[in-house]
């Protein structure tokens, strides 16, 4: 793939936009990634940042000539970018990509390389304990590897080997459920249904991490050489009736057997954008403790009660039934399912989903 760089800054001996990035600063900051999270993150970081989509193939260390950090965003914080790939190959991918940004952040002597992920790849059930960043990561079956968790821990294999070396420092950040402007995952859609999902025998507590305090950590732990694994979240945690009150919203309460079958089949036919196994994210809960960071001195500006709000704000309008959205005339028609729509899995939904199917 050729090279993608997108740069408000004037390069040095160049205009803005034009020709090869030319000679810069050893404290330079590469963001390499797509989609909203990357492009938030470079925005919030300041001077001096380059936005590469994808190292290629072919010299990817004459991307980062210059770079003292470079920001690799895992987690695109984008479901219409997501790879529509089968497991393996997008494994593979992603596995190719990493190595390549490490090898070329080597190759130039960056001092830091911070990669963006998720907590998801801690994973999420029904007592599930606040996740600490020395919590070991739980063995994942095949069904979970299936979407976003599978890609991220393939990366983060990767690394943990690079971890090992002497240099650069390598710092994995996981957050909770990013918002912000452009943020769309499956855990914002969520609020886009008629009803908030919610699996019985389970209280999903909510948090959130707005994306200017991720870019945040991100700057602080190179400002610090924290490395390893980092959690990153507000403070606050929300109860599900203080979710549902500002949400102004009403829950539906499935069996757990329910939910997770039905959302298996829509994700089969091509309803459902996500595996059903990150519907757990969902309805049970995830939230972090963020132990080093905040023994260092970070703090995160929004609270997850604010988070909530840009949440709110960005899906006003907006109706998606099984993590899919739709049209005011569909969700109009799809309205009389009422609790059952929010479940993603109506009858009608259902007939429709294997009729697209249908040569």
């Amino acid at each position: 793939m050729g090279e993608q760089i997108r740069s408000g800054r004037t390069r040095r001996g160049g205009d803005p936009g034009a020709g090869p990035v030319g000679p810069v600063l050893a404290d330079d900051v590469v963001v390499v990634g797509r989609g909203p999270i990357a492009s938030a993150v470079a925005a919030a970081w300041g001077e001096d940042v380059r936005t590469i989509d994808e190292l290629p193939a072919d010299n990817p260390q004459d991307h980062l000539v210059g770079a003292g950090v470079v920001v690799l965003v895992l987690h695109p914080g984008d479901l219409v970018g997501s790879p529509v790939n089968g497991r393996r190959e997008r494994e593979t991918a992603v596995v190719a990509h990493t190595q390549r940004v490490l090898g070329a952040a080597r190759a130039v002597g960056a001092r830091h390389v911070v990669s963006i992920g998720s907590a998801v790849v801690h994973g999420a059930w029904a007592d599930r304990p606040v996740i600490h960043d020395a919590d070991a990561l739980p063995r994942v079956d095949e069904a979970a590897r299936e979407g976003l968790v599978g890609d991220l821990l393939a990366a983060e294999a990767v690394l943990e080997r690079a971890r090992r070396r002497k240099a650069p420092l390598v710092t994995v950040l996981r957050p909770a459920a990013v918002v912000g402007v452009g943020i769309d995952t499956f855990v914002t859609r969520h609020f886009e249904a008629p009803r908030l999902l919610t699996v019985r025998g389970a209280v999903r507590q909510w948090q959130f991490v707005h994306v200017e305090d991720l870019a945040a950590a991100a700057r602080f732990a190179v400002a610090h050489r924290l490395t390893g694994a980092l959690t990153v979240g507000a403070e606050d945690v929300l109860e599900p009736a203080e979710v549902e009150t500002a949400a102004g919203m009403r829950r539906i309460e499935l069996a757990a057997t329910t939910a997770f079958g039905t959302a298996e089949r829509l994700h089969r036919v091509g309803v459902l954008p996500a595996p059903a196994s990150e519907l757990a994210f969902v309805v049970y809960p995830w939230t972090v403790a963020a132990d080093r960071l905040r023994d260092a001195g970070w703090a995160a500006r929004w609270s997850s009660a604010a988070c909530l709000d840009v949440l709110l704000e960005g899906v006003q309008g907006r109706v998606a039934v099984a993590g899919r959205r739709v049209g005011t005339r569909d969700a109009a028609a799809l309205g009389a399912a009422g609790a059952a729509v929010a479940l993603i899995g109506t009858a009608a939904v259902w007939r429709q989903a294997r009729a697209r199917r249908r040569p």
